[in-house]
């Protein structure tokens, strides 16, 4: 399996990544300094997407294998148009989390030459697996990633380094609340949402993840919004 150094959940470093992929500069990432309704209003909004950085405890390894068993028995299907891909890369969650985010908003410009905007129109119509196996391929994406996790304002970890944390994100897609993580066997519908309220929705199934683990701290939540 290919590796990548791991990425910071540090606005200004996503930000810049997004700029590297070829993201307008119109829209960026944004600390969500908590998740109480006082808190969520400071976001700027409409939120296009919501990023959650969490530690891969035994818990939430132990939730994962349960819920994946249990909904492969269920209507797991999604629109055809969402664009959902699987990870292959060890330590890219980040950036899956991101073209999560960017690509399933059609509102978000892209450079028609970027980064990211090249990798969609190359692996649109194929299927997660075979976007995960482009995006592990794509050498544009892979610079883009080495850069801008080397310049977080911590030191970053060895190649070879354990990383514990994992990025997902939760986008509104049809009315629906969608867990986007490419380790999982498809997105996870987490019930109604709207355009309006995808933040405060998103919040609630965050706090789920936290309840999961009510000793640990290590959780931080992000949002791709308006630049301000």
């Amino acid at each position: 399996m290919t590796t990548w150094l791991p990425l910071e959940s540090n606005p200004d470093v996503l930000n810049k990544y997004l700029l590297k992929l070829g993201v307008s500069p119109l829209w960026s990432i944004t600390d969500v300094f908590g998740l109480e309704a006082e808190q969520l209003s400071w976001v700027s909004q409409p939120v296009k997407a919501v990023i959650l950085l969490f530690p891969c405890s035994e818990a939430y390894e132990q939730h994962r294998a349960q819920q994946d068993e249990l909904l492969k028995k269920k209507d797991n299907s999604y629109p055809d148009t969402m664009f959902y891909t699987k990870q292959f890369i060890h330590n890219a969650c980040g950036t899956i989390a991101l073209v999560h985010g960017i690509l399933n908003n059609i509102d978000i410009e892209l450079e028609p030459t970027g980064v990211i905007k090249k990798y969609y129109d190359k692996c649109r119509y194929m299927t997660p697996e075979e976007r995960g196996k482009i995006l592990e391929e794509d050498m544009s994406f892979t610079d883009a990633h080495q850069i801008v996790a080397m310049e977080g304002q911590t030191e970053a970890p060895s190649i070879d380094d354990k990383v514990n944390h994992h990025f997902i994100t939760f986008i509104h897609y049809d009315g629906i609340l969608y867990e986007m993580d490419g380790r999982k066997s498809f997105p996870i519908k987490h019930g109604k949402t709207t355009p309006e309220t995808l933040l405060e929705d998103a919040a609630k199934v965050c706090k789920e993840f936290m309840a999961r683990d009510p000793n640990e701290v290590r959780f931080t939540v992000l949002a791709v919004c308006p630049t301000q």
